[in-house]
């Protein structure tokens, strides 16, 4: 059933334009054999926007991030997407959903090229049967030459021409981080999932995939929800960030909100200090 509440979305202070309502997570709640991981969480994500999702580990951010990809299905509340609510879903249809992810530890597949690695994100559109696929003639021909033309793009937006030959187990680990954004958005998601997308970086990596994150928002219009421990990586990135502590909802709202919210300062930033 459609839900037909209206949202023309809003501005951000730097001028950019957010959409109306891609997805709303309504009363949420998620267990996991005897445990409560998410109890009666609500928020909302726009098209167009950063979205970030913060707390203390062990807050229920991956279960949650897994209930917005589609693989975990709440046994209470509703999942609201485009305007309808999402039933439960088989793992193939999640891509088909344009909804894409990385993931907290790297699942890439470590003897294949990055080339390879990033094709394999293609998959969903590649409609020619198996038999055409084996002889690579006609209808699969022509697939594999767009599809490849595709991931080279990403290729150059992402800079990786010199590894795309490279097999994946002989990157270093900031490297691996960049395939699997690559892969990610080969599958041209409407929403990118972003499970810590720079944890264990450095300062320069760090940089780096910040500024990929951004240029996608920017130049595809990619709606982004992302996981991330490092605050002012957080707040520089961010238009809205939800914060959860024990798999509850402290708080919601703009970086600046979220800086000021006294139980976010006394569950997750520390006592603020005089």
């Amino acid at each position: 059933m459609r839900d037909t509440q209206a949202d023309d979305g809003y501005m951000t202070a730097d001028g950019r334009k957010i959409g109306g309502l891609a997805m709303e997570m309504r009363n949420i709640t998620l267990r996991l054999g005897g445990v409560v991981a998410i109890k009666d969480i609500s928020f909302d994500i726009r098209w167009g926007e950063i979205r970030a999702i913060i707390g203390p580990n062990g807050a229920g951010k991956s279960s949650m991030l897994n209930v917005i990809s589609g693989f975990y299905h709440p046994q209470e509340g509703e999942v609201i997407y485009k305007g309808f609510k999402r039933p439960r879903m088989k793992p193939y249809e999640i891509s088909r959903q344009g909804i894409a992810r990385t993931f907290q530890n790297i699942a890439l597949f470590e003897g294949m090229s990055v080339l390879d690695n990033i094709m394999t994100g293609r998959l969903h559109h590649m409609k020619a049967n198996l038999f055409q696929q084996a002889l690579w003639w006609g209808k699969a021909q022509r697939e594999e030459e767009e599809n490849r033309a595709q991931v080279e793009k990403i290729i150059d937006f992402l800079e990786i021409q010199h590894i795309r030959k490279t097999p994946v187990a002989r990157l270093p680990y900031g490297l691996k981080k960049r395939v699997e954004l690559a892969r990610a958005l080969a599958a041209e998601p409407a929403i990118l999932l972003l499970d810590e997308p720079m944890a264990g970086m450095n300062v320069e990596e760090k940089e780096d995939m910040c500024r990929f994150i951004l240029d996608v928002n920017d130049e595809f219009g990619t709606t982004t929800v992302l996981i991330e421990h490092d605050m002012g990586v957080v707040m520089d990135l961010s238009d809205r960030v939800v914060v959860m502590d024990y798999g509850r909802k402290i708080g919601d709202g703009t970086p600046e909100e979220v800086r000021n919210n006294d139980e976010v300062i006394k569950a997750y930033l520390g006592v603020a200090h005089e």
